[in-house]
């Protein structure tokens, strides 16, 4: 369940909260975008950055605190529109995770991560109009503009990757009163992220620090998502797929011929037969061969039958498409969200598929009869659109009890997600 990023005691920007806007997919997932106190300065390396220091933690603002470390909630942040990594080492090899827990919980005791790490990886962009190159993209803020001379200014910086190390050290508050956010700390901060000391304990106040390096990469700007979507000792393997499909497809094909050839010997067989030869004939027949006669008999509710036909049809096309595009690359990661936006989008206007093909099968069970398809037509929306409210009504009302239920008031929903 995903909560706000500053529901618990985190810092908060000196310029205060302020949401980004996201599309429909985005909101519908719960992924709300909210600035971060967190300062970046392309190629400049800060360390032992003072963020802020907390209030004391309340009760309330404890117990919800160490709740989140129970659970183990990430926190989720992003730069340049990538998602922060982070990489754990197990063995041999190397785990990439997207965010960093809030804490972690030690016997009794419970230590939050108050100090990060960041490293970002930039490559280097020669062109006198870089951000003309770039267009839109949100990497064009962060590119100095070319000077006119030709010289070392006419070259940009690209954000590639976004590395996170998350650390709990000890920090005194009482060092820190009479410090601004931004400035530097009083001592020396080395980040060990193989040991927490900064425990929580009721009524006693958070101090936030943090550093960044930024690295060269030879990373460039296309393949710069590769880290998010490459996925170990998974790989797809087609050949094999292919294989397996054809021989499934082969096989079908043989069954489907045996029965046809089957079906079709027994039919004329049947239409040879007068009525009387026929009844003696089904006093011997077993099996599947007794509804030779309810073959072509019209179902009983022939008006369910098409609009399920054709909501069916919907669903069908809807996760068809959205697949293919999803596999084509025109919906990339980048843009968070456009993956359940497709569907919606898909889902809507497969709908006139799905009114064509109720009709049609409407028109087929009434022998080429099409009155009272207007009706059809109208009940293929009608009951698509039930579900959709219902469940609608039901993520509203749950949102609302428990933003009600953890604030007293309405909150919007996010996964901790800053940008």
């Amino acid at each position: 369940m995903p909560f706000s990023y500053y529901s618990l005691p985190f810092c908060v920007p000196p310029e205060g909260v302020k949401d980004s806007a996201e599309n429909l997919g985005e909101l519908l997932m719960g992924d709300r975008i909210e600035n971060s106190p967190y300062r970046f300065k392309m190629y400049t390396n800060e360390s032992d950055v003072f963020l802020c220091r907390s209030a004391p933690l309340a009760p309330d603002a404890f117990a919800l605190l160490k709740k989140r470390i129970d659970e183990m909630y990430q926190v989720n942040l992003i730069l340049d529109n990538l998602p922060a990594i982070r990489y754990t080492k197990k063995d041999d090899y190397f785990l990439r995770w997207t965010g960093y827990p809030v804490g972690i919980r030690v016997g009794v005791d419970y230590y939050v991560f108050n100090h990060l790490q960041f490293t970002v990886l930039v490559h280097k962009y020669e062109d006198a109009n870089v951000a003309r190159v770039m267009g839109a993209a949100d990497a064009t803020d962060v590119i100095p503009a070319g000077a006119k001379d030709g010289g070392a200014a006419n070259s940009g910086w690209m954000v590639v990757g976004f590395e996170v190390v998350p650390c709990s050290i000890k920090h005194n508050p009482e060092d820190v009163k009479s410090h601004k956010m931004y400035d530097r700390y009083p001592s020396k901060i080395k980040c060990d992220p193989t040991t927490v000391s900064m425990s929580i304990k009721e009524n006693e106040p958070i101090v936030y620090t943090y550093e960044v390096s930024f690295v060269e990469s030879d990373i460039k700007w296309p393949s710069r998502w590769d880290a998010y979507l490459k996925m170990e000792g998974a790989k797809v393997h087609w050949f094999s797929i292919l294989n397996s499909l054809m021989v499934i497809a082969f096989l079908a094909g043989i069954v489907f011929v045996i029965l046809l050839r089957t079906v079709r010997r027994d039919l004329t067989k049947y239409e040879e037969l007068d009525s009387e030869a026929q009844a003696q004939m089904n006093e011997e027949l077993s099996g599947w061969k007794l509804v030779v006669s309810d073959v072509f008999r019209a179902p009983s509710k022939p008006m369910l039958l098409c609009v399920m036909v054709g909501d069916g049809v919907q669903i069908l096309g809807m996760a068809v498409v959205t697949i293919l595009f999803a596999a084509l690359g025109f919906m990339s990661p980048a843009s968070r969200g456009t993956l359940i936006t497709g569907m919606l989008f898909f889902y809507l206007v497969l709908g006139i598929l799905a009114g064509y093909v109720g009709v049609r099968v409407w028109k087929t069970i009434k022998c080429g009869d099409h009155s009272g398809w207007v009706g059809v037509s109208w009940r293929v929306p009608k009951h698509r659109c039930h579900p959709l409210l219902i469940v609608c009504c039901a993520a509203s009302a749950l949102v609302l009890h428990l933003s009600a239920s953890h604030t007293g008031r309405w909150i919007p929903w996010c996964q901790g997600t800053t940008h």
